[in-house]
């Protein structure tokens, strides 16, 4: 190693070896003659002047950057910046210094005559170069020959929510997201490419930090990549038939340490979309056509029962975190409040979150990472049956007496059916849940030899969670039991562990991936329950009962995973890629003679903008065809003994004072997997570096569906699980992504739309149906969704009776159509319609000028048909006039007389014709469109953060839920797509916040 004094001015000397180190010693005559000796003789052809650069580094938004490598190419001479974006570093004239950053596009600058270098670094695009999380590793984006589609943390936070689930409605093409309540205690669905499942989940696969399950905070999420086709969920494949969701949680970089803190409040209030109750006069106006039990003193009162089971809720949530570190260690220390109250009274949701996430490189052979998060949540529901009262309660009732105490319906004169006051339990019933949710991950990378890496994977995840309700013996609910209490607590734990073994090497221009893995996982639950009744007033503690309403119930259960596979990918001078893995799967879930499944994935891809006859093709900046086929498989929604002959504890199967058990499960021992093969074709370009562009068309086909099979009584058995079935699932996506503007002023828009087409094929032993007389019976030849009643044809005219489809056959099979106002004698018939959409979407717009950012975001739904089954109480046509009524919505009416052409019957006390009942009356067209969130933001200028030395600074205004469109005539048509059913829905909310983020 040879040493090249490097002469500065002020006694300095600087050392530069030929291999790229350098650093500086006093010019003592010791130290010359120390390089002397080693280097026999200082010329003055290898004295060479260093160049002192400063300079400040920033994005495009004009902040600046922390913790940007600057390094002289070639050598390994390198300094980061600071938290101002400052650095300092020495070098040769004509040497060149390379600016990196995590997330940003790297530059090179020639050093000239320069002192001093500022620099403006761009964001990593989402080109073909990106780097994603697929799998059990990390692939550029070129390389991926399957469906994948990535939402990152900052547009996943858009919306204000504790679910991830939430988060991704409308964000990614092809993921499904709908929620059955506006709860901030309840979460949502997610199906990808369309249900394929009958009994069993339609929930994709959860991956976090490269393991199956796990815990994690939204606030703490870097991306979210979902895997959709076989090609892209290979190495998931035994239990992916639903997608997978990967998440990847925040790291820290080398460099300064960064604080961040980001803080929300605002408050939420009730959506009520299309739907109005009636007031007194307008229900007094609307009971006198029918009814004559009608008294004046109905008059005296008018209670809005809907405003005071609701109210104006208050949105919180502040985060901090700190992460930083050196090339060697790297951490990410979090934690974050959240607290929501619910528009609905004592409804509320209260989190906790910490995560810390740090990463040590033991040696240049091993690399430590351990990774902990845990989760406090506190739910509180509202035990008074506030949601059900708002919609049905009478407005001719009070709900406070003279002197304003709560009104106890029990007693006096109390026109509602039910004759219940809400405001009265309110003072005394509970009901409350809270948990405890941690997971550690240890982590552990061995570089066996240069190509050649041995991974371990380990997760340790528990769950304590507990849940109280208590009817205090003065409300109408504990009455009956003179005070009632009742509590329910579980435990949980999951153990796993991953290894795998990679190898990799390049031999020329072809590149060759080998992965191998081993992985088994293995769970235990074990839950108590207890219910007891005789309790003091105000006095909720179990010691305080004198009996108990049923005898306590407890239980433990285990469940195990074992999962072998192998994966190999090649590419060819980065043009052609494909490919292949094999996963067998063994569960202890199902039958002794089919435990295990098999699966296989098969992917390629070609990138045809890298071959030298496209060279010249300018407008098309990348452009890839992919394609995909396999199988997936799916083990979850069952119970953990599925395939076993099961007993339950029966108080009429006891004998002599003693406990006894029945049958109540027949065992399977056949009962295997569900088993799905898909087929994805997909197309990826960029033109005129602004315009992306990703299509899919795919095929899906489920077999082996489980199902639990009602038995009839006379076999001793509640039922037996099975697979049956055969369901089809074909559909085409795409995502499109333009950049509008570039300039000082920004415009990027995203829309993303996808179509999906569902069909049962096949219904095993014969039958042709699942569900025999279902609303939805899954039919050979039809939807999964389909809809399954009479046909309802409007109102008669003549006397405002109802009419239904009547369809008959004569003795040539020929079909007649007929019209019936006798329910009984109505067709039940496929109405080909569907409560799962034709298709669904999101369009987002962001728009930045100089310090100002806005961005808008809808999603949308359209084709699905909704049951809503509350109008069967409240649009009862005089069935029941003890509850309240709904306004007619708007192009409703109802009929009067001879010769009117209406939408409504003509109404009738205590009607016999069942013109409420099931019928298509009540199914609603379900699409809409909606304004999921505004956000204006403000970056505060740099000028005036320096001197409180504060990086960055952000203040916005948001608002989610702002508007919808749609025809439903409910107050929310945003159901759980599955069912597609609404009935006395918890509407979603409308949210206002202002926020604030502030970089340290």
């Amino acid at each position: 190693m040879k040493i090249k004094p490097l002469l500065l001015l002020g006694g300095v000397v600087v050392l530069s070896f030929n291999n790229g180190y350098a650093f500086t010693t006093k010019s003592t005559t010791e130290n010359l003659n120390v390089i002397s000796v080693l280097n026999e003789k200082l010329t003055e052809d290898n004295i060479v002047q260093l160049t002192r650069i400063t300079g400040t580094v920033k994005d495009k938004a004009g902040l600046p950057i922390p913790g940007v490598s600057i390094s002289v190419k070639n050598t390994k001479v390198g300094v980061l910046t600071d938290n101002n974006g400052k650095y300092i570093i020495d070098a040769e004239v004509g040497s060149i210094l390379v600016f990196s950053f995590t997330g940003f596009k790297s530059q090179e600058i020639r050093i000239e005559n320069d002192t001093s270098i500022d620099v403006n670094l761009e964001e990593m695009s989402t080109e073909l170069g990106t780097v994603l999380v697929v799998g059990y590793s990390t692939k550029k984006q070129s390389e991926i020959s399957g469906s994948v589609s990535v939402v990152t943390g900052e547009k996943l936070r858009d919306v204000t929510s504790n679910e991830l689930s939430s988060l991704l409605q409308g964000k990614a093409p092809g993921v499904v997201v709908s929620t059955a309540s506006g709860s901030p205690t309840s979460g949502s669905n997610i199906i990808i490419r369309g249900a394929g499942s009958i009994n069993a989940s339609t929930d994709p696969l959860i991956v976090v930090d490269g393991n199956i399950g796990g815990n994690y905070n939204p606030t703490d999420v870097e991306t979210i990549t979902i895997l959709k086709d076989a090609a892209a969920t290979g190495l998931y494949g035994s239990r992916a038939a639903n997608g997978v969701i990967i998440v990847t949680t925040k790291t820290g970089k080398a460099g300064v340490t960064k604080v961040d803190f980001n803080s929300s409040m605002g408050y939420s209030e009730a959506s009520t979309g299309n739907f109005k109750l009636m007031n007194t006069a307008q229900l007094y106006d609307y009971q006198s056509k029918f009814y004559t039990g009608l008294t004046p003193e109905r008059l005296n009162n008018d209670t809005d029962w809907w405003n005071l089971a609701f109210r104006t809720g208050m949105v919180n949530s502040h985060t901090a975190s700190a992460s930083g570190g050196s090339e060697n260690t790297k951490f990410y220390v979090s934690g974050n409040y959240y607290k929501e109250e619910g528009t609905l009274i004592n409804n509320d949701k209260t989190g906790y979150n910490f995560r810390t996430n740090i990463s040590q490189k033991l040696s240049e052979k091993f690399n430590l990472s351990v990774l902990l998060n845990g989760i406090f949540t506190k739910d509180n529901y509202n035990a008074s049956g506030a949601l059900y009262d708002a919609y049905v309660n009478l407005p001719f009732d009070p709900a406070f007496n003279g002197d304003l105490t709560p009104v106890d319906s029990r007693y006096g004169t109390w026109y509602g059916r039910d004759r219940d006051n809400f405001m009265h339990t309110l003072q005394y019933n509970t009901s409350k849940a809270k948990s405890l949710n941690v997971s550690a991950d240890i982590n552990l990378d061995y570089k066996i030899i240069k190509n050649l890496t041995f991974s371990t994977y380990n997760r340790g995840k528990l769950v304590n969670y507990r849940s109280d309700s208590f009817s205090d013996k003065r409300s109408k609910d504990g009455a009956t039991n003179n005070g009632s209490a009742s509590a329910s607590t579980s435990y949980t734990n999951t153990f796993l562990t991953s290894n795998r073994l990679r190898y990799s090497n390049t031999f020329g221009k072809h590149n060759l991936a080998v992965l191998a893995v081993g992985e088994i996982e293995y769970g235990y639950a074990e839950s108590l329950g207890a219910n007891v009744k005789n309790l003091p007033a105000g006095r909720d503690a179990f010691s305080t009962a004198t009996d108990i309403v049923t005898n306590p119930t407890s239980g433990n259960d285990t469940y195990q995973f074992s999962k072998y596979l192998g994966q190999a990918d090649y590419n060819y001078d980065n043009r052609y890629f494909a490919v292949a893995s094999y996963v067998t799967e063994y569960s202890s879930r199902f039958g002794s003679n089919n435990p295990s499944g098999n699966f296989y994935q098969l992917g390629a891809s070609w990138i045809i903008s890298n071959e030298a006859f496209f060279k010249n093709v300018k407008p098309v900046t990348s452009l890839k065809l992919r394609a995909s086929y396999g199988t997936t498989g799916n083990a979850y929604g069952i119970g953990y003994y599925a395939a076993l002959g099961l007993y339950s504890i029966s108080s009429g199967a006891s004998y002599a004072g003693l406990p006894g058990a029945a049958p109540s499960q027949k065992a399977n021992p056949d009962l295997t997997w569900e088993k799905s093969k898909a087929a994805n074709i997909g197309l990826d370009i960029t033109l005129f570096k602004r315009i992306e562009l990703s299509i899919d068309a795919y095929h899906k086909q489920a077999a082996s569906l489980l199902f639990f099979r009602p038995l009839p009584a006379t076999t001793g058995y509640n039922g037996v699980y099975e697979n049956v079935g055969n369901v089809r699932n074909r559909g085409v996506e795409f995502n499109l992504t333009t950049k509008n503007f570039v300039k000082a002023f920004k415009w990027e828009t995203n829309f993303n739309m996808a179509f999906n087409r569902n069909k049962v094929l096949e219904v095993n032993q014969g039958r042709n149906e699942v569900s025999n007389g279902a609303r939805q019976p899954i039919a050979v030849g039809h939807d999964m969704d389909e809809w399954f009643m009479p046909v309802w044809s409007g109102v008669n005219p003549d006397n405002g009776a109802p009419l239904w489809e009547n369809r008959v056959k004569d003795a040539d099979g020929k079909e007649f159509l007929s019209y019936t106002s006798n329910y009984n004698a109505a067709s039940r018939v496929y109405t080909g319609k569907s409560s799962a959409p034709k298709f669904t979407g999101g369009l987002s717009n962001n728009f930045e000028y100089k310090n100002f950012s806005l961005s808008t975001f809808f999603n949308f739904v359209y084709g699905n048909y909704v049951y809503n089954e509350s109008r069967f109480l409240f649009d009862s046509d005089g069935l029941y006039e003890s509850y309240n009524q709904m306004q007619l919505a708007s192009g409703w009416n109802r009929w009067e007389k001879p010769g009117d052409l209406v939408t409504h019957p003509k109404p009738v006390h205590g009607r016999a014709d069942n013109a409420n009942a099931l019928s298509t009356r009540f199914l609603e067209d379900g699409s809409y469109i909606r304004l999921r969130n505004v956000t204006l933001g403000y970056n505060l200028p740099t000028s005036w953060l320096t001197k409180a030395k504060i990086n960055k600074a952000r203040i916005f205004i948001s608002g989610d839920n702002i508007w919808t469109l749609t025809k439903f005539s409910g107050t929310d048509p945003e159901v759980e797509l599955r069912t597609g059913e609404s009935y006395i829905k918890y509407p979603i909310s409308r949210k206002l916040l202002f926020g604030l983020n502030v970089s340290l």
